[in-house]
């Protein structure tokens, strides 16, 4: 397995990290966030991994819940940032964690997968978890077949650096052939501003303006479930798959 660091995913996210906490209303939603942490029902004992936990805005939501908390992260311009909200940052990419087996008692990754080799990194974030420990996906998702062409390429231009898509369905699979028990899969819906999340910092107006042309041109199957706005501003309800497993 190699260990090289993806110098695409560096790269688009050094160029990204001064405006990352800004650039989408679902970064630092604290809806979101209570959300994951209700998922994962930390005890005051357990160790929690934070996978690609970029400016810390997941691990905040765990400060003062766990005993400690431990972040893992490829972009030192993103992770310098979630200083105040982990006790250790390790440099790391998610499919080769630098951590024995059984060190931790939860594990949670959001918007991280879509940028690995999925299910390498899955596997790795069930081989660190201790038996009876928990493992939590969080990522958009298509709200399915209907949706999903269009969505994706929605994704794809927003950024280069993404190498999967998901449905819900593909956030349970990642989990179960992990060897994760007890999977289940809760929706959340996050109200975005198009131009807001578009303007990342590391993206083409050229890439922006396809991203509008999507919505202005979408399909009636995809306006049914994005109910999208689309006037002077473009506003879409994007989902968001909590996927969550346990070690067995």
């Amino acid at each position: 397995m190699s260990t090289t660091l993806n110098p695409l995913v560096l790269d688009h996210f050094t160029a990204r990290a001064a405006r990352y906490n800004i650039s989408s209303h679902w970064v630092d939603d604290p809806e979101l966030g209570a959300l994951t942490a209700a998922t994962l029902a930390p005890k005051a004992t357990d160790v929690l991994l934070d996978v690609a936990c970029g400016t810390g805005m997941v691990s905040k939501h765990f400060v003062g819940k766990v005993a400690r908390i431990v972040g893992a992260d490829i972009t030192a311009a993103m992770f310098e940032q979630a200083r105040p909200f982990v006790n250790e940052l390790v440099v790391a990419p998610g499919e080769q964690l630098p951590f024995a087996d059984a060190s931790f008692d939860l594990v949670v990754c959001r918007q991280g997968i879509q940028f690995m080799r999925d299910d390498e990194a899955v596997k790795e974030m069930l081989r660190v978890l201790r038996p009876g420990g928990r493992a939590c996906l969080v990522h958009l998702c298509a709200y399915g077949e209907e949706d999903k062409a269009e969505y994706f390429e929605i994704l794809r231009l927003r950024n280069e650096a993404r190498r999967n898509f998901y449905v819900r369905e593909d956030l349970s699979r990642l989990l179960t052939n992990a060897g994760a028990v007890n999977v289940r899969v809760t929706d959340h819906i996050s109200v975005e501003d198009v131009d807001v999340w578009s303007n990342t910092g590391a993206i083409t107006e050229a890439d922006r303006e396809g991203i509008r042309a999507v919505y202005r041109n979408a399909s009636p199957a995809f306006q049914k479930f994005h109910a999208a706005r689309v006037g002077d501003r473009i506003v879409d309800n994007m989902l968001f798959g909590i996927a969550i497993g346990q070690k067995a």
